[in-house]
């Protein structure tokens, strides 16, 4: 009975059954066509168009799909403004505007001479024929990101240029629909600058503000997840009241939470992983529903309009890509990348359709042939994208298996204190190279009088607690259990056995009296290793610090692991997108200067001119709440070794309450690819190599004297 009082009539009305369908396409449509070359994304589409009231009609596309396909292109459009590259995206601002200009003119264009020329229509029919042409949609994004490269060169152009074209599109959508009904006039203008004026300053001065406030009171990761999902179809809503579209206002809130959201965090990960699993297919489905393609066989008028628009809007945004590539000495992948990133059209153009048809400026073949335009535009876009990412990807890969030094970090992080592993792990996480393959080693110590005890236990929780944590971050851990003599003795024979490049060790505020006597774990650990040595406490989340105040000695330069701090600080400030502001010697200046302009390392920073600590310490009112205050040490008997170094950690708690900080004592052993880990001009080598060689010296002179 139960059976019989299901509807099984077609299309489906049983919300669980509908939804479980929906699932189904989710899961096997990708892996069918993938198995034949096809991007995935083209196989959600290509469903929707069979499922769909067009097609056997199993499913109607109601409320409840325009819905979740809503939630699919925002969170698309988000996802682009979240694993943007800023530092990236303003330094090649101009290039993304130029191509912004190209990517909407050139269509805009080339569609107003073909629906004047060729199909007859008025000027004002023409120009918004052309303007369906000339936003686009990132719909291939995912593909780019899934290979990783979500901050190369064209795409961060790209993104830059769908932002430029897509609102200029909008924005003469309503001045066409104003022309249209005779409302254009002062007013008109005037509430469109004051409201976008309105949306920019909410947007990017108050989200992140709130954002800051919020990750600071909360540690609960489905709140956070729920407040940044919260806050980006709130940017949707605020411009759709400015008068833009939705698509605008989450792409701008996903810039102004970027710098919150690291790219390597737990949270960045659920957001990825929701909208690649749920919403952004729904997205696609729904796209592919709107596709007949019995309007190819009603007559020739709707074939002829189809097939004008499609090659119009292929080769325009070709044209854009290409024209982009010649003024700025792109490669053929360059311009390939783009052009699938641009290519492909979606929101804007069925916004701009569905007002020309209401309006009468456009007919149904029109609305029928933009349609069919966006399925081949979307097709064409992805075979571009999943091709050049595939070879972009390789050419990356081989220039990390001739950079060896990116593969070499290996880091290990003791833990003992349960309250501490979380702010161990992501700062680890955070210091670590995306390429970098080598999992994260963490350490738990027994000693031996304990080895049988409940600290054998409570170690294992922690290194389980740690394992879980960095999973959310997609980052591998392996897991040491170690039974010791004592604390320093297992990290230093861990150190050895698994070849550690770094050591991450928690502050440890309240030395114990047998300390005091015998030494500390950090002087003991110190004197007995090589490896760099990085001491952090953490009194805020990573992803609120706005500045790295980096205070370098002033022979710092001189040290063999000066490229090692720095390519730790510097990858630690460009995975927070914080600013570098280093306090130094003019020595230093020139030296970061000259680093800055390498291709491969460059990097923005500011400097200070100091003699060190004790120097920084007469400017310690330069540093404010949300600043992450790094100390370059130095190990007793090295070259920048100072006496005062001793009192850095006693003035550090005294001095800086309300900051984060972290000590950094650089490695000491000379290694041979300190240079490539940073991917330097070898030249750069220099003063390290002369410094080795005075030493080599009286190494050699010493060695005589003794034997005399």
């Amino acid at each position: 009975m139960l059976l019989l009082s299901i509807e099984w009539s077609m299309p489906l009305k049983n919300p669980v059954l509908i939804f479980s369908v929906v699932l189904f396409i989710i899961l096997f449509a990708p892996i069918v066509l993938q198995r034949l070359r096809i991007p995935g994304i083209i196989g959600l589409i290509m469903a929707g168009v069979l499922v769909g009231p067009n097609g056997i009609n199993l499913l109607l596309r109601d409320a409840s799909i325009e819905l979740f396909g809503t939630v699919g292109l925002l969170y698309i459009m988000f996802l682009v403004g979240l694993e943007v590259d800023l530092n990236d995206f303003k330094r090649h601002r101009k290039k993304s505007i130029v191509f912004g200009l190209f990517t909407f003119g050139i269509p805009l264009l080339t569609g107003y001479l073909a629906g004047y020329f060729i199909l007859g229509f008025t000027h004002i029919s023409a120009l918004l024929f052309g303007l369906l042409l000339a936003p686009h949609t990132m719909l291939a994004y995912p593909i780019a990101s899934r290979f990783g490269l979500s901050k190369i060169l064209p795409v961060n152009i790209t993104v830059g240029g769908t932002i430029i074209a897509d609102t200029l599109a909008l924005v003469l959508l309503a001045v066409i629909a104003g022309t249209s009904t005779g409302e254009v006039d002062a007013a008109f203008w005037l509430q469109l600058v004051l409201s976008v004026a309105v949306f920019g300053f909410i947007v990017f001065w108050v989200f992140p503000r709130v954002g800051t406030w919020f990750f600071k009171q909360v540690e609960d990761s489905v709140s956070q997840y729920i407040f940044v999902l919260a806050m980006a179809f709130l940017g949707g809503f605020l411009a759709e009241i400015a008068g833009l579209e939705a698509i605008i206002g989450a792409f701008m809130a996903g810039l102004a939470l970027n710098r919150l959201i690291p790219h390597t965090s737990p949270l960045m990960n659920r957001i990825e992983f929701v909208g690649n699993a749920l919403f952004i297919p729904f997205f696609l489905i729904g796209v592919g529903m709107l596709v007949d393609l019995k309007l190819l066989f009603e007559g020739p008028n709707a074939l002829i309009v189809a097939g004008t628009m499609t090659l119009a809007a292929i080769l325009s945004k070709w044209l854009a890509a290409w024209l982009s590539q010649q003024v700025y000495g792109l490669s053929k992948l360059d311009r390939k990348m783009i052009f699938g990133l641009s290519v492909a059209r979606a929101a804007a153009t069925l916004a701009a359709v569905l007002v020309g048809f209401n309006l009468g400026l456009l007919t149904e073949d029109v609305f029928n042939g933009t349609i069919l335009m966006i399925l081949a535009t979307c097709l064409v876009g992805s075979f571009a994208v999943e091709q050049a990412a595939r070879q972009l990807a390789r050419q990356e890969a081989a220039e990390l298996k001739e950079d060896d030094g990116a593969l070499l970090d290996r880091l290990l992080v003791p833990l003992s204190n349960p309250e501490n592993v979380t702010s161990l792990i992501d700062f680890a996480v955070l210091m670590k190279d995306p390429a970098n393959k080598n999992p994260i080693y963490a350490l738990s110590v027994v000693n031996e009088d304990d080895a049988a005890g409940a600290a054998m236990q409570n170690g294992k929780k922690i290194l389980e607690q740690a394992t879980v944590h960095a999973a959310a971050t997609e980052r591998k851990v392996e897991q040491i259990s170690r039974v010791d003599v004592n604390i320093t003795n297992g990290i230093v024979h861990s150190a050895k056995e698994h070849k550690i490049t770094d050591i991450i060790i928690g502050w440890n505020p309240k030395p114990q009296v047998a300390d005091k006597l015998f030494g500390g774990l950090m002087e003991n650990l110190l004197h007995r290793t090589e490896q760099t040595v990085v001491v952090t406490r953490s009194i805020q989340p990573l992803n609120t610090i706005k500045r790295l105040v980096v205070v370098v000695p002033p022979d710092a330069i001189l040290e063999p692991g000066f490229y090692a701090w720095l390519r730790i600080t510097r990858l630690l400030a460009k995975q927070i997108d914080a600013k570098m502001v280093f306090y130094g010697s003019e020595t230093l200046k020139d030296w970061l200067d000259r680093l800055s302009k390498l291709k491969k390392t460059s990097f923005d920073f500011e400097h200070h001119d100091s003699e060190g600590w004790e120097s920084f310490l007469k400017m310690q009112k330069a540093v404010v709440k949300n600043d992450l205050v790094v100390v370059i040490s130095a190990r007793k008997g090295t070259l920048s070794y100072q006496s005062h170094f001793e009192r850095i950690p006693a003035q550090l708690s005294k001095h800086f309450v309300d900051n984060s900080f972290c000590i950094i004592f650089p490695e000491v052993r000379p290694q041979a690819d300190d240079i490539s880990k940073l991917q330097l001009d070898p030249t750069l080598s220099t003063p390290i190599q002369q410094n080795l060689e005075r030493l080599s010296e009286v190494g050699k002179f010493v060695s005589k004297v003794l034997k005399r």
